[in-house]
């Protein structure tokens, strides 16, 4: 019997939204000759720039980045899509021979590639688009119809089409990727609300406004890319709820929220080395290709 080849290093960053984990697989990507798969949910899409903290211009000519600007917002992107693609670009960034790091917060996203799920059947196009035309209350009726178990995201407009068309069916997760350093950015609370703060005002001064009613007009307010809290923010200030200069407070808000999500997410992978500065990090992958 012929044994498998060993898999080659995979370097992985992840952490709560806005704790400057991006910065960190930049300057990661430059010391060890890396470069950098987003693991995101929404930086997927294009023209969806700044209300995703999308790595800028910049960022992206200094070091190659995979899986950034590759649908559009009406067209959402499966796990087990973005895991085809992510596997392909590992494997693509180790032929280059360099180091990929997969960096982001969505956790779905990055277990999908850190223990090789299994995932449920492709959707039938056809009933995924009638399905699509539904709203999230109808999409949840249906599901409790039929006796499924509610998403854990249950306002997710994707995740009840996908629960519906694989009729509760969970993809199977299996052992951790062998060869794969997993560091987690750790950060105080404290400093975490100052960079969230700094970051939604910036994002309003950067046109956030215009982005958001931009997208309204071409998509609607359905699409799962503007549930994202900027967005969701900017929305509030639209529909008359909220004056413009509490946009900004109510972002860091939903932020807050989605960094204790995280956080909770993360928690549960034992694997993960937590670190609070860069030096850390550093001495981890070093010792980590070291041994290669």
């Amino acid at each position: 019997m012929v044994s498998k080849e060993p898999l080659k290093p995979l370097i992985v960053i992840v952490g709560e939204t806005g704790s400057g984990k991006s910065a960190l697989a930049l300057k990661i990507a430059e010391k060890f000759n890396g470069e950098i798969i987003a693991g995101d949910s929404r930086t997927v899409y294009k023209g969806l720039d700044i209300g995703t903290a999308k790595p800028s211009k910049a960022d992206r000519k200094q070091i190659a980045h995979y899986l950034v600007d590759i649908t559009t917002p009406e067209k959402p992107l499966t796990v087990a899509e973005y895991k085809k693609l992510a596997d392909k670009s590992i494997a693509e960034i180790h032929q280059r021979g360099k180091i990929p790091i997969l960096v982001g917060g969505s956790g779905l996203y990055i277990d999908a590639i850190i223990f090789d799920y299994s995932f449920r059947p492709i959707a039938d196009p056809f009933k995924r688009q009638q399905l699509g035309q539904l709203t999230v209350d109808q999409l949840q009726e249906i599901i409790k119809a039929s006796h499924i178990q509610l998403p854990q995201n249950a306002f997710n407009k994707r995740y009840l089409i996908r629960t519906i068309e694989t009729e509760g069916v969970k993809p199977k997760k299996h052992h951790l990727r062998p060869n794969t350093l997993i560091i987690g950015l750790r950060i105080t609370k404290q400093e975490l609300s100052n960079r969230l703060k700094n970051r939604a005002r910036g994002m309003v001064d950067q046109g956030l406004i215009k982005e958001t009613q931009k997208a309204f007009k071409n998509y609607g307010w359905d699409i799962e890319a503007l549930h994202a809290p900027a967005y969701s923010s900017v929305r509030q200030f639209v529909e008359g709820n909220i004056k413009k200069n509490k946009i900004a407070g109510l972002c860091v808000q939903l932020d807050l929220k989605l960094a204790k999500k995280q956080r909770t997410w993360f928690k549960r992978n034992k694997s993960i080395h937590w670190v609070e500065k860069q030096i850390q990090a550093v001495d981890l992958i070093t010792t980590f290709l070291n041994k290669q």
